[in-house]
């Protein structure tokens, strides 16, 4: 799929694994809108892309409806990439035995708000506005990427909510292509491992604890990179035969309970 004059959309697009997609996605021709609540860093990347800034809170519905009017209005919204998440680590009980210790039930809904929700509320409504589109040679009017975790399938101790949220990606990926089919709209999941990010601070002390954490990769033996990871999303947009597939991107890491 040829994205040259279109629009796109990438959510969490002002940092890390989302940025690197809002440039790879920009280099292929797309005029990207960054759907993020980071302005400054938002403003800063659209500008250096030459895409749009909008602040989105994923789990409002009125504001993922203006990031897709925005993109529509600029070219054709052909390509979409739910990157915006949040994680959460607390065991699903204490060790006192007492209830107050427990997993909290308000950080679980807010993780499954953002994580699952949020990025299925994009996927409707863009994918709506998707379907009204002249469709190429394939027939296929736009293609979607939604970005879960290793943790849907190897979730680690204190996980529960951020595994929970990001399995629920995975499962809705087959039934929801299988839904867009019909409408000619292709919609994978990518499943990134241990990705060197912002999360893990800067220094010296940090860069020796992501040296330690990619020891447990496979190989090679080293944390991926977010343009390692924002080449398969690009591919799987771009690659008209990608449908309704979750792709690991993980070095081979299985990881482990802590």
């Amino acid at each position: 799929m040829d994205l040259t004059g279109t629009s796109a959309i990438v959510t969490g697009g002002a940092s890390g694994i989302g940025a690197a997609c809002v440039r790879q996605l920009a280099a292929k021709g797309a005029t990207v809108v960054i759907a993020d609540l980071q302005a400054d860093k938002g403003e800063a990347l659209a500008a250096e892309v030459k895409g749009v800034f909008a602040q989105v809170d994923v789990t409002d519905t009125d504001q993922i409806a203006a990031a897709v009017k925005a993109a529509a209005e600029i070219a054709p919204l052909k390509a979409v990439v739910n990157s915006a998440g949040i994680g959460w680590a607390q065991r699903t009980i204490g060790r006192d035995g007492q209830l107050e210790s427990a997993h909290s039930l308000e950080a679980f809904t807010k993780v499954i708000a953002i994580n699952l929700i949020g990025t299925f509320d994009m996927v409707r409504q863009a994918a709506t506005v998707m379907s009204t589109n002249d469709a190429d040679a394939d027939g296929c009017r736009g293609a979607i990427v939604n970005l879960a975790s290793v943790a849907a399938f190897d979730g680690q101790i204190g996980q529960a909510s951020y595994s929970a949220s990001k399995g629920g990606v995975v499962g809705m990926t087959l039934p929801v292509a299988r839904d867009l089919s019909a409408a000619g709209v292709r919609l994978n999941t990518v499943a990134p491992g241990l990705i060197e990010t912002p999360i893990y601070g800067e220094g010296e002390a940090a860069e020796q604890f992501k040296a330690n954490l990619g020891q447990n990769v496979l190989f090679p033996k080293r944390l991926g990179t977010p343009d390692e990871l924002a080449s398969m999303v690009v591919e799987c947009i771009t690659n008209s035969y990608m449908n309704g597939e979750t792709i690991r991107v993980d070095g081979g890491i299985r990881m482990p309970p802590k």
